[in-house]
Formats: C-alpha cells, sequence, structure tokens
C-alpha cells in the first residue's frame, strides 16, 4: 500500500529496461550529493504529460529528487557507455555528467527516458568534475522548449534545479532533468561494434527495435529494416533543422540519435543572416558542421551506424557492406524530398513542379547576395510586408517575386489557402541568439528569471504570429564581433 501512495503523490512510475542489457553498455552509480537544491524552473506542462505530480515537484522531496540527492522509487541509477567520431575523430565516450534515472511510463503508456545531466562524475568523466554550470543549463532549457514549439523532434527538458555549488570562476552549478524517448545514440552501437561480441550488438539491436521500431521485429531482416527507420528518421530531422535555419554545432555521431531526436544543445545556434557557410561554434574552427555541411554530415554519420550492424546485416561481409551502402546512398534523395516539401510550404506551394526546386535555390542566392534575414525574409512573403529594402527594390528579386506569383496561379488552392500554408511553416519568430544572451545574463548574473521565462512564453507558440512576439522577431543590431557559443562543458 505504501508503493501505491508514494506513485499517486509523485507520479513517478518508472522502469529500467535500458540496465537488463550486458553491463558492457552502462555503469550503475548514484548522483553525487548536492548542498542546498533550489528549483529555478519546472515545466509544468511536460511534467503533466508525463504524469507527474506538479506540487510533489514543487515541494523539497520533488526537488530532492530532480538534484539527484533522493533516488525516486524503481530507479536504478546509470550512466550509458558509448563511442563517438568527434570530428572525424573516433574515441571511447559515455556519460561523463549524467545519470538515467529510467523509464518513465506516462498515463497514456509511453516510455521516456528521465536523465539528470551535472549530476556528477561517472567513470566515463575523463578527468572532468562531472558538473555543469547554470548558464547552459538554461540555454539547453530555453533551445530544446523552442525547438518542441517549432515542431521539430527534440529531447526536452523537465527543470533546471541550482545546486549550491560552484565552479569555472564561482559560476553557480546546475542540473537540468532532460526527457528522451531515448537516449541510444550512434555511438551506442558504435562502442558495441568495437568493444562488445556480436551476441552484444545483436542484443542492443533486438532491444533498439523492440523500444523505437516494434513494427519491423518480424521483417525478414530486421537490421536491415532498423538501418533504413533510423535513415527516414535523421533524413527528416536534418531537413527540419535546415527549414529554420538552426545549427547544431556538434554533429558528433556521440549525438546523433537512434529515435530522431535532436539532442545536446551546446554550441548551436539559429542563423540571422542567410549564409550557408554559417558556423558559431568556437571549436569549429574548419566549419565542419556549418551549415550547409549538415545534411551531408549526417549521411556521414549514418555509413558509420551502418558499419556497425555490418555483422547482422548478412553473414557474407560483401554483401553485408553492399546492403549497407545501397540503403545509406537513400539518404540523400529523402533528405531533399523532406526538404522541397518543407520549402515548398514556406512558399504557399501546395502541388509539385520541376522547376520548384530552381524558384527556391534563387530565393535563398538573392538572400545571401543581399545579406537578408532568412527568418524575416520567408516571413516579409508570408505576409506581404517588405522592410528589407535592399532585397526588395532589387530588381532580380523583383523578377523572382513576379516568377513566384506565377507559380502560385497554377495550382488550385487560392491565395488565401497559400496564405495559412505559409503562416504554419514560417515562424514569426526563432530563439535569436541576442535574445537568448540576454536572458542567460540575467538569470546567472542577476539573478533575475523573468526575461527568460517571458521569452519561453513567447517561443512556445511560434506560429501564433501574435502581437507579442513582434519584437522578438527583431534581428540583432549589426556588429564587428561574430556571435560564438560554445560546448558548456
Amino acid at each position: 500500500m505504501t508503493k501505491i501512495k508514494t506513485k499517486i503523490k509523485t507520479g513517478w512510475n518508472l522502469e529500467n529496461t535500458y540496465a537488463t542489457l550486458p553491463k558492457l553498455f552502462f555503469s550503475t552509480l548514484k548522483p553525487t550529493a548536492v548542498p542546498s537544491p533550489e528549483l529555478i524552473i519546472l515545466n509544468n506542462s511536460l511534467a503533466q504529460s508525463l504524469g507527474l505530480n506538479i506540487e510533489s515537484l514543487e515541494n523539497k522531496e520533488g526537488i530532492e529528487i530532480l538534484a539527484g540527492n533522493t533516488i525516486p522509487e524503481n530507479s536504478i541509477p546509470l550512466a550509458q557507455a558509448y563511442a563517438g567520431h568527434q570530428f572525424g575523430h573516433f574515441t571511447m565516450l559515455g556519460d561523463g555528467r549524467a545519470l538515467l534515472l529510467g523509464e518513465q511510463i506516462t498515463p497514456s503508456n509511453k516510455k521516456f527516458d528521465i536523465q539528470l545531466k551535472g549530476s556528477g562524475k561517472t567513470p566515463y568523466s575523463r578527468g572532468g568534475d562531472g558538473l555543469a554550470t547554470l548558464g547552459p543549463m538554461l540555454r539547453e532549457y530555453i533551445i530544446s522548449e523552442a525547438m518542441y514549439g517549432l515542431g521539430i523532434p527534440t529531447t526536452r527538458s523537465l527543470a533546471v534545479v541550482r545546486t549550491g555549488q560552484t565552479r569555472d570562476n564561482n559560476l553557480p552549478c546546475a542540473i537540468l532533468s532532460r526527457v528522451a524517448a531515448s537516449h541510444l545514440r550512434i555511438g551506442t552501437f558504435q562502442y558495441a561494434a568495437n568493444w562488445g561480441t556480436d551476441e552484444e550488438l545483436k542484443i542492443l539491436a533486438d532491444y533498439t527495435i523492440k523500444r523505437h521500431f516494434p513494427q519491423i521485429e518480424d521483417n525478414d531482416n530486421p537490421y536491415l529494416s532498423l538501418l533504413q527507420e533510423v535513415i527516414k528518421k535523421q533524413a527528416l530531422l536534418i531537413a527540419k533543422w535546415q527549414l529554420v535555419g538552426f545549427i547544431h554545432g556538434v554533429m558528433n555521431t556521440d549525438n546523433m540519435t537512434i529515435s530522431g531526436e535532436t539532442i545536446d544543445y551546446g554550441p548551436c545556434a539559429f542563423m540571422n543572416i542567410y549564409n550557408p557557410k554559417t558556423v558559431f561554434s568556437s571549436i569549429d574552427r574548419r566549419g565542419r558542421y556549418a551549415y550547409k555541411n549538415q545534411p551531408p554530415i549526417g549521411e556521414w554519420n549514418l555509413a558509420r551506424f551502418s558499419e556497425t550492424l555490418l555483422p547482422l546485416l548478412d553473414e557474407e561481409q560483401e554483401k553485408a557492406v553492399k546492403l549497407a551502402k545501397d540503403t545509406v546512398s537513400s539518404f540523400a534523395k529523402l533528405y531533399s524530398h523532406n526538404w522541397l516539401k518543407g520549402m515548398r510550404s514556406k512558399l504557399g506551394i501546395f502541388n509539385e513542379e520541376i522547376e520548384d526546386e530552381s524558384l527556391i535555390t534563387d530565393l535563398l542566392n538573392l538572400m545571401e547576395e543581399h545579406n537578408s534575414d532568412y527568418t524575416n525574409t520567408f516571413l516579409a512573403l508570408t505576409f506581404d510586408n517588405f522592410e528589407d529594402e535592399e532585397l526588395y527594390n532589387n530588381k532580380e528579386f523583383n523578377q523572382w517575386y513576379k516568377r513566384w506569383q506565377q507559380r502560385l496561379e497554377r495550382q488550385q488552392e487560392s491565395k488565401e489557402y497559400s496564405h495559412q500554408l505559409m503562416k504554419k511553416n514560417n515562424p514569426a519568430l526563432i530563439p535569436r541568439n541576442h535574445r537568448v544572451e540576454e536572458a542567460l545574463d540575467a538569470a546567472v548574473h542577476k539573478g533575475d528569471y523573468s526575461i527568460m521565462k517571458q521569452l519561453l512564453n513567447v517561443l512556445s507558440n511560434p506560429y501564433a504570429h501574435s502581437p507579442e512576439q513582434v519584437e522578438y522577431s527583431n534581428p540583432p543590431e549589426p556588429s564587428d564581433i561574430p556571435y560564438q557559443t560554445f560546448c558548456g562543458t
């Protein structure tokens, strides 16, 4: 009876299927106790969807769980092991400052990982202290929730708790509670392929299929189907990134999920002026993960994933390699289909014509030539409200505009339907980098969380096109200093 009362009170309903995998894949340990946990922000709507009791999470008992000082019922805290190609270089990795508490079973019987990020040292910390500072944890909260609002598959943020510790020149430490379909990565499979047996690799693949793709369990070659499904997920995800000008910043194979969710919001940012070469990450000095490189890097990462599955694809090595190569080669076509479909929607186009790609490319080239804001150009087209005089008074743009209008006339749907389609696919705002920095500065250095909460509010429904969103759509003032992001480790 006691267990039932506790579950009703708190809402925690955890199981630990990941802990049933071979010990190769994880290390069990408790989070490092923190001295004085303080709840900074709680995602009420997410908590409710998970079946958690908001009042319980906000009281001392709930905060102690979010800080890692108390372990919820049925939790088996563990750090996951994985590997990864980091900027092309392969290495052994793992959760160096995060612990999986377990998998929350929601009232609708869905399953989500609950992970504490910044919860202390693990066997995979590689000399680090396992802690995280408040700024990067709040940044992940803001960006991941903005991505959710934009309709992009993403891990989400349940809460951020200050711990009472400091590091990095006296910056406050914090723990983020991250929610994910799972934390299985391409790097998890690379770890299994390099340091496990074929049997352990098969166990991991079977677990992944059962968890994410149960519809393929009975296929003739379920492991080939697994590769196909992951390629589909990533082709859609990266197309969605490109459509809103999102730059992940660190597309290492350990940051690519099997579920197709965006994960790890370290040096990410959104593009202001359209430039395919845009890079924000301070450590990406050669532009490996620049905006224009995200699709080919996605395909490269998937090729690495396919290599891990070779022992399962076919007993004959040569045949397995051919199956893998042929399957990965489908990525480019899938990505292009998703991107073109999204771009057509951004321009109010319902049907398909061969010339559509050149219409889209010509617009992007004009935007690049005239240093036009990516998000606001599409917004201006949506509402036929042009303020960028350099672009809109240009002869070439006027010619393009006529081509676009003629294209819209060659479809059955009315101009009003096109307008509605554009409103649904062109956000009123994105998390502008200067707005994010403004919110983080106020939170970390002044203890003022109101700016962040207001930003989160307007980002929660970016397709509302409401009056309060207008001022947040403004790009930053011109600066001689390029905006840079950092990993936050």
